[in-house]
């Protein structure tokens, strides 16, 4: 049985700005890999309780998906009492597959974060399954290829965009924004109308642009491990 961990923050606050991670895309995800028959994990860089942003559970947003995972007791555990990352960094290639759901709390510990970074770069050298949805991404900001270089450096990737952070207004309170970092850092950035679905697929990293795309993350994570 292949082997999935779901990543997110404990980050419940953005500089002043409450936050935590977006629940649909731990949700969506956890229903799908579960449903698949994946044997599925959920840490977060501190473990423990897992901060869930106040907005994630509001109309429009509640999805369909959060319900269901709310209803789950088994899940609500896992969210309860979370695996910390930093225990789980020395044997990480266990995993198949390891994804980073989004939320502006990731802007908080994911981009300079020595365990998310160690263990991006591990998966990915090792040819696992790297996937990171929304605000998931940021977490690549820092991470190397074995040369050296940028990861995402002249790899196809999406993320949460510069429109969309404009959209919910926060563009002034987020440490950097996700699409012009990595444009910087020379990556071949597709960015599709707000809201709508995008996922990129390059080898073994996939990403997504928004919480619309966490489902078809998912999806892409199931197909390639079939």
């Amino acid at each position: 049985m292949p082997k999935v961990l779901i990543v997110s923050t404990s980050a419940d606050k953005m500089g002043d700005h409450p936050t935590g991670t977006w629940l649909e895309e731990v949700a969506a995800p956890y229903n799908l890999f579960t449903a698949a028959g994946l044997d599925t994990h959920i840490a977060s860089t501190k473990g423990g309780e897992i901060p869930v942003d106040a907005g994630s559970k509001s109309e429009g947003f509640y999805t369909e998906d959060c319900k269901t995972f709310e209803a789950d007791a088994k899940a609500m555990d896992l969210m309860k009492n979370s695996l910390a990352l930093d225990t789980l960094a020395a044997g990480i290639t266990g995993y198949d597959a390891v994804y980073f759901a989004g939320g502006h709390g990731t802007c908080t510990d994911f981009p300079d974060n020595p365990t998310v970074i160690s263990i991006i770069e591990t998966m990915y050298a090792a040819g696992k399954i790297v996937c990171l949805d929304c605000h998931g991404p940021i977490a690549l900001t820092n991470c190397k290829k074995a040369n050296g270089e940028a990861l995402v450096k002249g790899l196809k990737v999406t993320g949460f965009t510069d429109a969309e952070e404009a959209a919910v207004g926060l563009t002034e309170k987020v440490p950097f924004l996700v699409e012009k970092k990595f444009r910087e850092l020379g990556a071949d950035f597709s960015a599709a109308a707000d809201w709508s679905v995008n996922v990129c697929v390059d080898g073994k990293l996939i990403t997504g642009q928004n919480p619309q795309s966490s489902a078809k993350c998912a999806q892409t994570v199931i197909e390639m491990l079939a």
